[in-house]
């Protein structure tokens, strides 16, 4: 017997229905609760398809209503179904694919699709075979339905579809959709190309054996008068770009043709997918064969997109010039994500470590309008295609330049000054000799009456920072501060923004260069601190810590001491422990802490407090939760992170004078916790506080140490790569202040060393921390360490010879000498590469100049004259140069 709704029961279901719809919170509350008893019931959920299939006397919204109430019991509750309930769920919703109306085919898709996703693609076999069998319906809303519940099924199940779990069921699928690309509807023509997309980047087999169909297919709907349809071509292309070029290749004249056409699409979103087509050929190899003859045609065209809409402009207040004394709307400020510590060394030349991305991209300028839309996607386009043809790209911006950089109408001339911006990084070299003009006419559109023509003037000159610090100060530098100075005081707070970040780029490139300015700097921050409203106030902190880790001790005067530590410490006092806003000022407080040094001293104590609290109270409530789930809240460990990083400044900024606030708190304790942390992140914090809590009171860690170097020895783990090299460094650090006691631990941590540094693909900064920490180790317990020699010496020559000359490199080289002095037989094998390494260095002490000295000597008058002479041949000629330059008395004949 069919099940039957009993008369009252439907009632109450249709009365909880109307309930929910009513705005007023007490009701929606009760109907939660009547939700929740109702739900007991587990025919309950048979009420609900009732409703939505076949009670078509309801209006829509309610019919729509209770198959979504019915989805959301399925999300939760599907295995406690009964089967007759699940049954009937199902046969009801196959039953009523093709209902009229567009809204209850739709919520009976999503239905189909969340029973779908539950795992129950694998327990409804007939669910597929009979929505394409349905496909063939005459009725147009039957085929419609279906189609609207494949294309769902194929969004959310793509991999399931092409795996052996359902035999393959895309074999018959995708042939069948392909079928449809012809259909007289154009919605039917675009569900088709939709439900064939889903299974482009996957590669699924059963596309590829069709994909000369597939893509004649879509050639054919080129002209289609549906911009749904044209949006899916698009978007179809765009794929096979990044999947199979090679099948497009022999047709990519027409396409660059077609989406030339497209990318000026009347419909916004076709233009959007087109103009990805540019953003993704820019990265295949063939971009510049395929493109050199089409310049001409699409550089306009992206340009032309560059421009605001009405819409966007509408959007972004475009005519709303002063703003700054609205509150802002907590909805619109991003969550911020705070960037643990890494221990880097220095290189030549450069800061750090490679792979920091500048996250400096065109979204910068407008990063509140809906996330991606047509300028951004033309922008990012322009500089992708900038960095591929670099100057050549010129001949054909250049005229176009001058008539949008000049224009009166403040939309053109602002898309101008993103035109410039865009392609900065590319064409570079190209733009540097009208840049004398060029940048005080940006710097005068920073003084310009519309608000996004200053705020695009800000990021644009940013992008170009790196030449004006390369020019005498006077020429740009000086004017381009003051001015951005000033939007950093404006009335506007997208203006403001894009200033601040403009400045802390401007601050990274200057460095020392700003230090005359500092005090006339260090007056506008301050005053923007009592200016800003909240979102505004986060960045203001990035350019605070980013000024002090540009300057460095510079900062150490008591006049700016006193400017800048009062703001900073109200703000401080102000915030609770709770709250969120701690993370970027606790970054900020970092980076001043290690600038600052001994002038920090009279704020530690507050600030050290304070997190050391933090961490405690993290810790806490991580414990209440781990033994009662169901009682206490998982603490956000952010906060704990946060601390030990500065702690970590702490240390490092007031070295020894940090001992007394160690001496009177349970830091030690508290760090050892951390260091076992499940989280990732948190046991990376720690062990770099860890080390440079070695190098500023090692008194306090000694007692630790039994303790601590399992733990370190455990994280050698080079899947958390972070992580490891934090505790690699840690070691280090450890082994030079421990000395010969270093010995019983050697055994934990070199077995893992020697490890890592033979790992093909490590990456190039945890391979430089192994080897320090190597020669470190060998350095203070040789006897332990130099039996290993042979197994590690070539890499860790390799990759220490790109270091500066620093401390961490002394003492490493130190160590490998004496190793080499107990096992000399573990270097011969590999000897050049240690004459390579001992001819990267520069300017060594004169005593590790002399333990070269000796090593080389030893070598040669061991080997002998002759074989020395054969030997050193092999040498290349820069390397023979190197060495017989700085040891020749050692190794000429």
């Amino acid at each position: 017997m069919e099940w039957q709704p009993d008369e009252q029961g439907l009632q109450q279901v249709l009365q909880l229905l109307k309930d929910s719809q009513s705005p007023n919170t007490v009701t929606q509350r009760a109907v939660q609760q009547k939700l929740e008893q109702l739900n007991q019931f587990p025919d309950f959920n048979n009420y609900l398809i009732f409703v939505l299939t076949r009670l078509k006397t309801e209006d829509e919204p309610t019919r729509s209503l209770s198959g979504l109430i019915l989805k959301n019991n399925v999300k939760a509750h599907y295995q406690n179904f009964p089967p007759a309930v699940a049954d009937f769920i199902k046969q009801e919703c196959l039953n009523s694919i093709g209902d009229p109306s567009p809204l209850i085919r739709a919520t009976i898709g999503i239905l189909i699709t969340t029973i779908a996703s539950k795992g129950e693609l694998q327990t409804w076999p007939e669910l597929l075979p009979q929505l394409c069998n349905l496909l063939n319906s005459e009725d147009y809303n039957t085929c419609e339905g279906s189609f609207g519940a494949l294309q769902k099924i194929c969004e959310d199940s793509s991999e399931l579809l092409d795996s052996d779990a359902l035999n393959r069921p895309l074999n018959i699928m995708i042939p069948k959709f392909l079928q449809f690309f012809k259909h007289c509807s154009p919605k039917i023509r675009s569900h088709a190309i939709a439900c064939v997309n889903q299974f482009i980047i996957g590669r699924a087999q059963a596309l590829m054996d069709n994909i000369d169909t597939f893509i004649e297919s879509l050639f054919a709907l080129a002209a289609d008068e549906d911009p749904e349809v044209r949006k899916n071509v698009c978007r179809a292309l765009v794929m096979l770009l990044e999947v199979r070029i090679d099948r497009l290749i022999p047709h990519m004249h027409s396409i660059i043709q077609y989406m030339l056409q497209r990318t000026q699409d009347p419909d916004e979103n076709v233009a959007l997918e087109a103009c990805e087509f540019w953003l993704t050929l820019a990265e295949q190899p063939i971009c510049k064969e395929m493109l050199s003859g089409h310049l001409m045609q699409l550089i306009p065209i992206l340009v032309n997109g560059m421009k605001y809409s009405e819409i966007d402009i509408i959007l972004l207040k475009g005519d709303v010039e002063e703003d700054e004394a609205v509150p802002d709307n907590e909805q619109d400020i991003k969550p911020r994500f705070h960037k643990s510590r890494t221990v880097t060394l220095q290189h030549e030349g450069g800061e750090g470590e490679e792979g920091e991305d500048d996250d400096d991209d065109e979204d910068d300028d407008d990063d509140t309008l809906s996330d991606w839309n047509l300028r951004k996607c033309s922008a990012a386009a322009l500089d992708v295609l900038a960095n591929v043809f670099r100057d050549d790209l010129l001949p054909h911006l250049l005229p176009l330049l001058k008539g949008l950089l000049f224009h009166p109408d403040w939309v053109i001339k602002e898309s101008g000054i993103l035109v410039l911006g865009a392609i900065a990084e590319g064409c570079m070299q190209g733009m540097v000799p009208y840049l004398p003009e060029l940048i005080p006419h940006l710097i005068q559109c920073l003084c310009d009456k519309k608000a996004l023509v200053r705020s695009i003037a800000c990021w644009t000159l940013s992008r170009y920072a790196h030449w004006v610090v390369s020019q005498p100060p006077d020429s740009y530098l000086k004017p381009l501060m003051t001015e951005l100075l000033k939007r950093i005081l404006d009335s506007n707070k997208r203006v403001q923004e894009a200033a601040c970040s403009a400045f802390a780029t401007l601050e990274e490139e200057a460095c020392t260069e700003l230090v005359p300015y500092l005090s006339f700097i260090l007056d506008t921050l301050v005053f923007a601190f009592g200016k800003y409203q909240h979102k505004n106030l986060l960045i203001l902190y990035d350019a605070i810590g980013t000024l002090a880790d540009s300057v460095g001790h510079h900062l150490n005067q008591p006049e700016y001491i006193q400017k800048l530590m009062p703001p900073l410490i109200a703000k401080w006092n102000e915030l609770k422990d709770e709250d969120k806003d701690l993370f970027p000022l606790l970054e900020c407080l970092s980076s001043v802490a290690t600038a600052l040094q001994s002038g920090f001293l009279p704020y530690c104590e507050p600030v050290y407090q304070r997190c050391v609290t933090l961490v405690q109270k993290t810790l806490a409530q991580a414990m209440m939760y781990n033994q009662h789930p169901d009682q206490y809240e998982a603490p956000d460990k952010d906060f704990m992170i946060v601390a030990l990083d500065l702690l970590s400044g702490l240390a490092e900024g007031l070295g020894g004078h940090v001992e007394q606030l160690v001496a009177r708190s349970n830091i030690m304790t508290l760090l050892f916790q951390c260091m076992q942390d499940t989280m990732p992140e948190v046991r990376q914090s720690s062990f770099a506080l860890l080390g440079d809590l070695t190098k500023a009171c090692f008194l306090h860690v000694k007692p630790c140490i039994a303790e601590f170097m399992p733990i370190l020895g455990l994280n050698l783990n080079p899947e958390f790569i972070s992580v490891c090299n934090n505790a690699t460094w840690a070691i280090g650090e450890i082994s030079m202040q421990m000395g010969a006691e270093m010995q019983p631990y050697v055994g934990m941590v070199l077995p893992h060393l020697v490890e890592i540094i033979n790992r093909p693909n490590t990456p190039k900064t945890l391979l430089e921390n192994t080897a320090i920490t190597i020669g470190r180790l060998g350095y203070v317990c040789p006897q332990e360490v130099a039996p290993q020699l042979q197994h590690f010496i070539r890499p860790w020559c390799s990759s220490l010879r790109n270091i500066r000359d620093n401390e961490e490199k002394d003492s490493a080289f130190r160590g490998i000498c004496v190793m080499i002095g107990v096992n000399p037989a573990g270097v011969v094998q590999d000897f050049i590469f240690f004459c390579d390494a001992v001819a990267s260095w520069v300017s060594p002490k004169d005593d590790l100049r002399d333990m070269f000295y000796k090593i080389l000597h030893g070598f040669k008058d061991q080997v002998g004259e002759e074989n020395w002479h054969q030997f050193s041949e092999q040498f290349p000629p820069l390397l023979k140069e190197r060495l017989s330059a700085c040891y020749a008395a050692a190794l000429i004949k």
